[in-house]
């Protein structure tokens, strides 16, 4: 689950902020009973994080490759972790589940948030310069520089900005540097409206296509990377440098 849609999630559940927890059912290893009659004082996103705040520690949600949600519904299976309040129920499924005792705003920097209002362009691009002989597939997926993106952005914002995911930053200009990091952030946006009015798929103009959007030509499926992530992309209209 990416960036923008944790930040939906986040918005989804809005109406158990200041809400007590009244029952607390799951499968996850972590003492989910501390969770029990606290109340919860905020809800928060960071990147692929989902945050649940509370007077003295939060949880950092995780929700892996493929982790869900469901707000007053239940799946056939048991979910993760399972909070039962006054107005409502939040099943979480296939997620990582932590409780943290610190003070949130300490463990996280939003300025690396690329959903976040407190993002910064400039110390964004100072950071992915930090790693000339990376790959750009690996470092727009390395979520302290770019907390958030997941593989379909990579691979939509790649294509838009006709960059070869295999291409060495070392090898790309400061007006590409630029360019990544300014449609990183306008990709992330179009995500996030697109997703809440389920047209996201409808808008993929690279991942998991056969034909390139722009010369027809075919698209390539390649793992690349340290990572080995899928990237997909055209030969034609992505020159490697």
């Amino acid at each position: 689950m990416e960036g923008p849609s944790i930040v939906i999630l986040k918005e989804e559940v809005q109406c158990f902020k200041g809400k007590k927890i009244l029952e607390v059912h799951g499968n996850t290893s972590t003492d989910k009973e501390r969770l029990l009659g606290e109340r919860v004082t905020d809800f928060k996103s960071w990147g692929k994080h989902f945050i649940i705040c509370f007077p003295h520690f939060f949880v950092r949600i995780h929700f892996l490759m493929f982790g869900s949600y469901r707000i007053n519904e239940e799946k056939e299976t048991v979910p993760r972790l399972s909070l039962q309040f006054k107005n409502g129920i939040l099943n979480l499924y296939t997620c990582s589940v932590k409780i943290i005792d610190e003070d949130v705003n300490k463990v996280y920097s939003w300025k690396s948030d690329v959903m976040s209002p407190q993002w910064d362009a400039a110390s964004t691009t100072r950071s992915l310069k930090l790693f000339p002989d990376a790959m750009i597939c690996d470092v727009l997926l390395n979520q302290d520089i770019f907390s958030g993106v997941g593989n379909i952005i990579k691979n939509e914002v790649l294509f838009r900005v006709k960059i070869h995911p295999e291409t060495h930053i070392k090898f790309l200009s400061n007006k590409q540097i630029k360019e990544i990091v300014k449609d990183v952030r306008e990709y992330c946006f179009l995500f996030y409206e697109w997703k809440k009015v389920y047209q996201l798929r409808k808008h993929w103009q690279i991942y998991k296509k056969k034909k390139c959007f722009s010369c027809c030509g075919a698209v390539t499926m390649k793992h690349t990377g340290i990572g080995r992530r899928r990237s997909f992309f055209c030969t034609t209209c992505q020159i490697l440098a």
